[in-house]
């Protein structure tokens, strides 16, 4: 065997991918890379507007994005029931890019015209690209890869966002006192149009191994997936499988966001010097990436492959268990930072990958419709209840005890919930629904989808 046969093999028994499948796998972490660091690279300025009226002030802005996600969907609908997929996708993009160029010109023509207000405004909008930007991703993600590829390579995927994620604050730092912070605006809408041009080189790959083996596939991923505008957000409630999904990605947003104001308080009582709290900031994120790009490219694939979806799922809420479980007895902040390290972790490098497998199983419209509602206004749902729970425990003087107290029952059933989840996958699976073409838009009698009927069995039942 030569050396370079060698190497794939290594590369093969590691990552587990195959050959034909690796440059789709690149363009698809490169694609997330873009993605990654055009969010990163405005987060600080972000955060640091947000934080203007302080950390009350927050919990409305959560309020806020929560509304304009809302109303953000049908508009998203409206565009996945009228356009092709790449058409859809580019023209989100765009409009995200256009409106940061159109900040950069607010705020090099009129900087008079920035402040509190326009701060809190660029918060709420910046955490509706946030998510949107995302979605996107993984939506496409979900549409090109089988749910076995998916269980494979989709934690290798995810380095490429983590490395975005670590390359977008040292590219800012780096660019801030040459350019200025606005000019960090239009370095972002440029990784953003580089992602549209990786997105669609992946939808092309796709196209062009799907049209090899199966013409009509080919045509199907270009056709316009039509439907209403509010399809998505109506399947998610007539179908208990996306709804599991949504109350999945809820009760982990209530509890990263419990875990987000618990950290604020505490560094908070480090005093207010600025550096002091940059720091341990900076010294959290940085221990949570190391950690994060471990997870994703040794083990994340491997778990999911081993020990199935379902406990991959349980993971994170077992983990946030123990964790408010440990703050509550010791509550010192070398504890939360190690709980903070291992939630994040987790998280982004097991947990994300796992649920976005989930989606590998319904149909296109679903991926993309039911899937922006989910992942847009129920990510920011949880947010505000979270954010509302943690101040409401405040208020009371309950302290970590009382919010372990609330937050371990609901991680138990986070665990159980995605223990189904999991198995409701497997059973959809088994039943005939392909992962790799669109499903039909009926569902049978328990709310699951099930498969269309092929012309030559719909002959024979006639």
């Amino acid at each position: 065997m030569s050396k370079e046969k060698n190497i794939q093999a290594r590369m093969i028994g590691l990552f587990n991918v195959r050959r034909e499948e690796i440059t789709p796998v690149l363009l698809s972490g490169a694609f997330f890379f873009c993605v990654l660091t055009a969010l990163m690279v405005l987060r600080p300025a972000r955060d640091a507007l947000g934080m203007q009226r302080g950390i009350e002030a927050v919990r409305w802005l959560f309020i806020g994005t929560a509304l304009v996600t809302l109303l953000a969907n049908p508009a998203f609908g409206w565009l996945v029931s009228r356009f092709r997929r790449i058409r859809f996708i580019g023209l989100t993009y765009v409009f995200f890019a256009l409106s940061l160029v159109g900040f950069f010109l607010l705020l090099v023509l009129a900087p008079a015209a920035v402040g509190i207000s326009s701060g809190q405004v660029f918060y709420v909008w910046f955490s509706v690209f946030n998510l949107f930007a995302t979605m996107l991703f993984w939506a496409l993600m979900a549409d090109r890869f089988s749910l076995e590829q998916s269980k494979r390579f989709f934690g290798l995927i995810s380095v490429g966002g983590t490395l975005g994620a670590i390359f977008g604050p040292w590219l800012a730092s780096a660019l801030v006192e040459p350019l200025g912070t606005p000019s960090l605006l239009l370095v972002s809408a440029g990784f953003l149009i580089l992602a549209l041009v990786l997105a669609w080189a992946v939808a092309r790959s796709q196209q062009d191994a799907e049209a090899s083996h199966d013409s009509t596939k080919g045509e199907e991923d270009r056709s316009i997936i039509g439907g209403s505008a509010w399809q998505g957000i109506k399947a998610v409630f007539q179908s208990p499988y996306l709804l599991g999904i949504a109350g999945y990605v809820i009760m982990m947003s209530i509890m990263a966001t419990l875990l987000y104001f618990t950290r604020l308080q505490m560094v908070a009582e480090l005093g207010d010097d600025v550096d002091t709290r940059t720091a341990m900031f900076a010294r959290i994120d940085l221990i949570t990436q190391v950690a994060t790009l471990v997870l994703q490219a040794v083990f994340a694939g491997k778990l999911m492959k081993r020990f199935g979806v379902h406990v991959t799922l349980m993971l994170l809420p077992l983990t946030v268990a123990l964790g408010f479980v440990g703050l509550a007895i010791v509550g010192s902040l070398a504890v939360l930072i190690v709980f903070q390290a291992a939630f994040s972790a987790i998280q982004r490098a097991i947990t994300r990958p796992a649920r976005e497998t989930l989606y590998t199983v319904v149909s296109r419209e679903d991926k993309y419709k039911s899937k922006a509602f989910i992942d847009t206004f129920g990510y920011r749902g949880g947010d505000v209840v979270g954010s509302q729970v943690e101040g409401l425990l405040g208020r009371l003087g309950m302290g970590l005890m009382g919010l372990a107290g609330a937050a371990v029952p609901l991680a138990l059933i986070w665990a159980v919930l995605g223990l189904w989840l999991g198995r409701t996958q497997q059973r959809i699976a088994r039943n005939g629904l392909s992962d790799t073409t669109p499903a039909p838009s009926h569902v049978n009698a328990d709310g699951f989808p099930t498969p269309a009927l092929s012309s030559a069995d719909a002959k024979g039942q006639a």
